[in-house]
């Protein structure tokens, strides 16, 4: 890979990683209810874990996809279950964390969760797709691991100011009222990042 192709690609996962999505509205929350350093797991498995994800959609899960239509389509189904999900236990949950109430009901993603996600994540599709496509199109598995390591060194830093955002706004939210607002607002945010998905399909 040239420095121009190193260039772009940078820019491209900047712009991709940066931007909203479920990431980085759930890593918002997550600062929010629990603070940054209890968030790391969660921001650390997103970084790393879509950046294996990258790797194995590179040496060969997308051409599986294009093969297999229903395969396609029952992932498109579990990403759209899986934000549902998520958007209701952002508001079925108290955000009680804000004021020091931790308790398991409201415990943030682990590791592995949030890495796990990223499977189930539809912008995490659409950023692995286009970016191996365009960047790796030859399954190359040199090609493909610079691709990832780009991603994951950009992804890191943008969605941790997601994460140090939330960190921000929990002095704004004491009292259930200011509580329960972010939560329908994070909640209905999260739901919005679906609708291209659905108008897709």
């Amino acid at each position: 890979m040239n420095a121009e192709s190193a260039l772009a690609l940078a820019t491209f996962a900047l712009a991709t990683s940066i931007t909203p999505g479920p990431n980085n509205l759930m890593l918002m929350s997550s600062g929010a209810r629990f603070g940054l350093r209890r968030t790391l797991p969660h921001l650390l498995g997103v970084a790393l874990g879509f950046a294996f994800m990258l790797m194995l959609v590179g040496m060969g899960v997308s051409e599986l996809l294009q093969r297999a239509p229903l395969l396609a389509e029952a992932v498109r189904l579990a990403c759209l279950i899986a934000l549902l999900g998520f958007a209701w236990k952002m508001v079925a949950t108290p955000s009680a964390a804000i004021d020091g109430e931790a308790s398991p009901e409201t415990a943030p993603l682990t590791f592995l969760q949030a890495a796990a996600f990223q499977w189930i994540n539809p912008k995490a599709w659409a950023m692995a797709l286009t970016a191996v496509a365009v960047y790796a199109p030859a399954s190359d598995l040199l090609a493909v691991a610079a691709v990832a390591a780009v991603f994951g060194a950009v992804n890191l830093p943008s969605t941790g100011l997601w994460a140090m955002l939330g960190r921000e706004v929990r002095g704004v939210l004491r009292g259930p009222r200011r509580r329960r607002a972010f939560d329908w607002g994070m909640a209905g945010l999260l739901l919005a990042s679906s609708v291209p998905m659905v108008v897709a399909g």
